[in-house]
């Protein structure tokens, strides 16, 4: 049985999206606490390689650099290849693919360890007659199992849990395959004091030094999951109007959406593109809270233990929203959401749960929000 075997080399192989590998991070703490001398390493893209790879529990970091495919595929194909050699040739005997797919299969494969573990394969529909109906496209988009015959590359495979788990509950369903322990999940993550202090310089620069401020994050990968413009700059008007500084955050392709915000509220500082991974948790643990539609800041707030408000519309924030914070959650109640659907060309109803959610939504999520943490913090 796997739970009472000793492995000396682990890797887990979970690359992206930052939301996603935060949600892992428990995993890691369990596996250094049930195998406290073993080497674990992790395959990850270098942008949140920058952040992770702090983390205590990790031994090494193994990059997977998938745009430099984009700007010289002869050189991503040599990096590959030297790549799979390091994964054969470091005889790992554990492999956790929690990634699921072709690519991480690839890699599964390539480690040639005795033990490749991963989810089993799709299971449209609800997985138990207990389960919530969803629409039928969150069934077809989101996520249902191991895709892409990933399954193929596994020697053991964790059953599926219910369809109303969250992703951290989901991954941490391995638990007793390998017996780790049972205690809550724990997000640990590391800030380096370079970033750190790059942001206080930052703050400083614009006069944002020991006032209380918001981070808001406008921007995210998936058009449908973008609310509108007009909305956040309500939004940020409020927070300004109430003595709070606000702080414009996201990655260097979302600074048109942040400029577009920050015109629509004078005032706020825009730092969008200015920030790394690790910066922007620095940023967010300094803050007083975060309000954001895009998943990865979100994940990374709740990691911080630090108020968060998330809108949500295509997906669905009992698979994916903030851990256990249920009153962080805005949404309009649709028929057709969740529904995972990621071009906003694809939806028949005008981006209905996102465009109807309205400023005093947000707003009073906020006020939600920030009351439960004073009662928390009483």
């Amino acid at each position: 049985m796997l739970k009472t075997r000793f492995f000396r080399r682990i890797l887990i192989i979970k690359p992206s999206a930052v939301g996603d590998v935060i949600h892992t991070l428990p995993v890691l703490a369990k596996l250094r606490r049930r195998y406290p001398e073993a080497r674990i390493d992790w395959v990850l893209t270098p942008p949140i390689a920058e952040l992770i790879g702090h983390h205590p529990a990790l031994s090494n970091v193994i990059l997977f650099d998938r745009g430099a495919l984009a700007r010289d595929w002869r050189g991503w194909l040599r990096g590959i290849g030297h790549m799979l050699a390091e994964l054969w040739r470091t005889r790992y005997d554990l492999v956790l693919d929690l990634h699921g797919q072709f690519r991480s299969a690839v890699l599964t494969m390539a480690t040639h360890a005795p033990v490749r573990l991963g989810f089993d394969r799709p299971h449209a529909g609800p997985r138990s007659a207990e389960d919530r109906k969803l629409a039928e496209d969150a069934y077809r988009h989101g996520w249902t199992g191991t895709r892409e015959g990933a399954w193929l590359s596994y020697t053991h495979w964790i059953p599926l849990p219910r369809s109303d788990v969250h992703a951290v509950d989901r991954y941490l369903s391995l638990a007793p395959i390998l017996g780790l322990d049972d205690e809550p999940a724990e997000f640990q993550v590391p800030i380096p004091a370079r970033s750190t202090e790059r942001v206080e310089a930052l703050l400083s620069r614009f006069g944002v030094r020991s006032q209380s401020f918001a981070v808001v994050v406008p921007g995210t990968i998936w058009p449908t999951k973008h609310w509108h413009v007009e909305g956040f700059a309500a939004v940020a008007r409020y927070l300004r109007g109430t003595g709070r500084a606000v702080v414009l955050a996201g990655s260097a392709s979302e600074r048109e959406r942040c400029r577009a915000v920050a015109q629509r509220a004078p005032g706020i500082l825009d730092l969008c593109g200015q920030t790394s991974l690790s910066e922007l948790a620095a940023l967010i643990r300094r803050a007083e809270l975060c309000v954001t539609n895009d998943s990865g800041s979100m994940h990374l707030t709740v990691a911080l233990h630090r108020p968060v408000v998330g809108v949500f519309g295509p997906t669905d924030e009992i698979w994916i929203g903030p851990y256990r914070r249920p009153e962080a959650v805005v949404r309009v109640q649709k028929e057709c959401a969740p529904c995972y659907l990621r071009r906003l060309s694809d939806c028949p109803r005008q981006h209905a749960c996102m465009n109807e959610v309205t400023p005093s939504m947000v707003i009073d999520g906020i006020e939600r929000v920030l009351a439960t943490e004073r009662r928390i913090s009483a």
